[in-house]
């Protein structure tokens, strides 16, 4: 056969070879043949339920289907450029192997309708994928909860010294960032599980279907309701990206972190060495190369998304050949952020606190200055005013290089005449953390709720 089953009698020449390399995809969507084989049976059962295909025409399909299956998943399936891409591979093997009856599959489908089922199948699949990981990222960094409970450190606005939180705390603000990811991965799924099998080219087909039938073999919740917009709608594909670009973010922001805390600058974190490399040239270095690669990939990620934005931005209604170019950067999405949220896992894990480091140090910065602020409230005194008054105190502590605590009672008084001696109950970074009392602050009491509702949380997950 010199052309591909998608070439009708209309064409009176074969396509150019030039035209053949251009308008390939087999290089990028053979990733898709269990999804396209598993289609494609559901289809031909369909089929012979509406009596458009014999039983025994639908089991000779199906077992040559698995046939093939067994080739591609064993790497033994001959790759052909001119026949495009893989749904074209698959049932030209087909054809090629049970003759007409082979040509019978693709009896009311395109494959506009193959292929967007296919795509959805795997974005469902691979949206299962990107939770399950998230939910090991969640469940890694509430395993260092309990060991770190006991570490306080500085949290930083501006990366500037602001208050004192305990590690867990830092801990949990990430397992509410994966939260919120894995909440969006659910949304996303749902709109993604919609069937499009049946719609065909762009206006359905005057055989007679059961798309609510295909729908269930697959596992979809519902066919699609508007075959003009599901030829055309990769609204699933940009909202995948979104979601991978967010979660993308926050592994970027998690990176950007702990690079900064490796630094001897820092010297709040040891990473295992096995996610680290060193210098060609000093060999002191132990570089966060892992981390590193986690924030510049995410580029990568955030681009996709701008890809596929401007990809669909101009086309009319319905399918046009330019969504041929939606999956390479769908797919480079998925893959990157599953590398880096396998690679987050080990690291979370493995990673430790320097302890002494960040306990020699804690006290700079003035961490506990607003604690003195709310304790001046809490005696009567206006917010704004005690902002001031606290500012004036700590200056005068910043030109003695003391801290807070150290800073003598009439020194403090002559700038308050309010403050008395039970202000050193809560001054010092230990200290101020046990003055927080709010609701989802860093006092340890409510970090210790929250660990608990995490437990529980994600042991059900």
């Amino acid at each position: 056969m010199a052309d591909s089953p998608s070439r009708s009698g209309v064409f009176q020449a074969s396509t150019d070879k030039r035209l053949e390399a251009f308008a390939e995809s087999i290089s990028f969507d053979r990733r898709m043949y269990q999804q396209d084989i598993r289609g494609s049976i559901a289809h031909a059962d369909m089929l012979s339920s509406v009596g458009l295909l014999t039983r025994e025409e639908f089991s000779t399909i199906r077992d040559t289907l698995k046939e093939i299956e067994a080739e591609l998943d064993a790497d033994q399936f001959p790759i052909r450029f001119e026949l495009e891409d893989i749904h074209m591979h698959i049932e030209q093997a087909l054809i090629d192997r049970i003759g007409d009856v082979g040509r019978k599959l693709h009896t009311a489908r395109s494959r506009n309708d193959q292929v967007s089922t296919d795509v959805r199948m795997w974005v469902r699949e691979a949206l299962d994928t990107v939770d399950a990981r998230l939910l090991e990222l969640q469940r890694a960094f509430l395993s260092r909860c309990e060991r770190d409970f006991d570490v306080v450190l500085p949290a930083y606005t501006h990366l500037q010294r602001a208050q004192p939180v305990i590690a867990p705390h830092y801990w949990m603000a990430y397992i509410e960032k994966l939260q919120r990811d894995r909440g969006r991965v659910a949304d996303c799924r749902r709109r993604v599980n919609e069937c499009s099998l049946g719609v065909a080219a762009v206006a359905g087909t005057t055989l007679p279907i059961d798309r609510d039938h295909t729908a269930k073999a697959l596992e979809f919740d519902r066919p699609t309701a508007n075959s003009l917009d599901t030829s055309s709608d990769r609204d699933f594909m940009l909202e995948s990206a979104f979601v991978l670009s967010v979660i993308a973010s926050h592994l970027s922001g998690w990176a950007e972190e702990w690079i900064l805390w490796s630094t001897v600058e820092f010297d709040f974190i040891k990473m295992p060495q096995a996610f680290c490399t060193g210098s060609s040239i000093m060999p002191q270095k132990v570089n966060p190369d892992t981390l590193e690669l986690t924030r510049g990939k995410s580029a990568r990620v955030m681009g996709n998304l701008q890809t596929l934005m401007l990809l669909v931005k101009n086309l009319p209604l319905a399918y046009n050949r330019d969504l041929q170019e939606d999956k390479p950067p769908l797919f480079d999405s998925f893959d990157t952020v599953i590398a880096s949220l396998e690679l987050a896992i080990p690291i979370v894990e493995g990673s430790e606190l320097r302890r002494e480091s960040i306990a020699s140090r804690l006290e700079r910065g003035y961490l506990d200055a607003t604690t003195l602020m709310e304790w001046m409230i809490r005696k009567g005194m206006p917010q704004r005013r005690a902002h001031h008054l606290v500012g004036a105190i700590v200056g005068e502590a910043m030109s003695r290089e003391v801290p807070l605590s150290e800073l003598p009672l009439d020194v403090m008084q002559s700038h308050a005449a309010e403050i008395d001696e039970s202000v050193y109950e809560i001054l010092g970074s230990r200290k101020a953390v046990e003055a927080f009392v709010s609701y989802g602050s860093s006092a340890p009491a409510q970090v210790r709720s929250q660990i608990d509702r995490w437990t529980k949380q994600l042991a059900a997950s």
